[in-house]
């Protein structure tokens, strides 16, 4: 990905193609849990080289549960190439073989409750090794984010002059629990309340897949012109990979009353449109699942 740009500790720019474009935004794939669907996540991350689109990763790319001292492991829930005294360090190594084909469309990767529970408990930064791995194995630019950040894409408004336009995308892996009847939709009012100015916000963590577009009534001011507008702001929880719930026969899962979940994340179009009599520039932004 060569053409994205740290701007501060945790604020990425990644420019994009003039007027419209994607990006694909995933979280919790849990990758080296038996329950992750990599089947579904290889076909995925293929659809996103196919089409070119800059990945996001917005925490929990590791499961890590499986380390001595855990008391959530299980032998059931290790891989046997995990199975070994260097349980952490295999997970690494693998890791960096597996999503070779995927590095240079990952842009920013941004830490999930697994990776900084074994900060805390292991002190060690697993997403940092495998980055730096991938970085210098690859010749990549994958950029660490964190638990909660922003991404600016910056757009061209025409492919025949040098005039951009920004889109704000405010991302947090999540916290909570969820909810079986709001589905995290009250997760999605607070980032309303909680922080301003942004076009995107996107959540994971609780394992749902949905989206919403808000609208604000917001006044638009230059060169002494004055227009309310109206701005959408789009919200969207992308889901995991991790399918936990297989037949509702028994499981932690299943056992606590959770449904099935929809599996996968979400790709985000932004669109800009400017038509010479009539300003500011027109903004778009919305998010669909992964195409069948």
């Amino acid at each position: 990905m060569k053409n994205i740009s740290k701007l501060s500790r945790n604020v990425y720019q990644i420019d994009l193609p003039a007027k419209k474009a994607e990006i694909a935004v995933l979280s919790d794939l849990h990758w080296d849990n038996p329950k992750c669907n990599r089947t579904l996540l290889k076909k995925h991350l293929d659809y996103c080289v196919e089409k070119d689109l800059p990945i996001i990763i917005v925490g929990d790319l590791f499961c890590l549960m499986q380390g001595r001292g855990d008391n959530r492991r299980s032998k059931s829930d290790i891989l046997p190439e995990h199975n070994n005294a260097f349980y952490l360090d295999s997970i690494v190594d693998t890791a960096v073989e597996w999503f070779g084909k995927y590095v240079h469309n990952i842009a920013v990767i941004g830490y999930g409750n697994h990776e900084t529970g074994i900060i805390k408990y292991q002190e060690t930064d697993i997403l940092k090794r495998f980055v730096d791995k991938c970085n210098t194995k690859y010749n990549a630019n994958i950029q660490i984010g964190g638990y909660g950040g922003w991404i600016i894409y910056s757009m061209l408004l025409a492919e025949n002059n040098t005039a951009k336009i920004s889109f704000k995308h405010k991302y947090f892996h999540g916290s909570g629990g969820g909810g079986i009847v709001t589905k995290g939709a009250i997760n999605l009012t607070r980032a309303l309340e909680t922080y301003e100015g942004y076009d995107l916000f996107t959540m994971g963590h609780i394992h749902e897949n949905a989206s919403r577009t808000d609208t604000r009534e917001t006044i638009y001011t230059n060169a002494g012109k004055v227009k309310i507008i109206r701005k959408d702001i789009h919200s969207c929880i992308t889901g995991t990979y991790k399918e936990e719930y297989g037949k509702g026969e028994y499981g932690w899962h299943v056992e606590r009353g959770a449904p099935p979940k929809t599996l996968g994340g979400r790709i985000v179009s932004f669109e800009v449109n400017r038509d010479d009599k009539k300003e500011p520039v027109e903004k778009k932004v919305d998010s669909r699942l992964f195409p069948l």
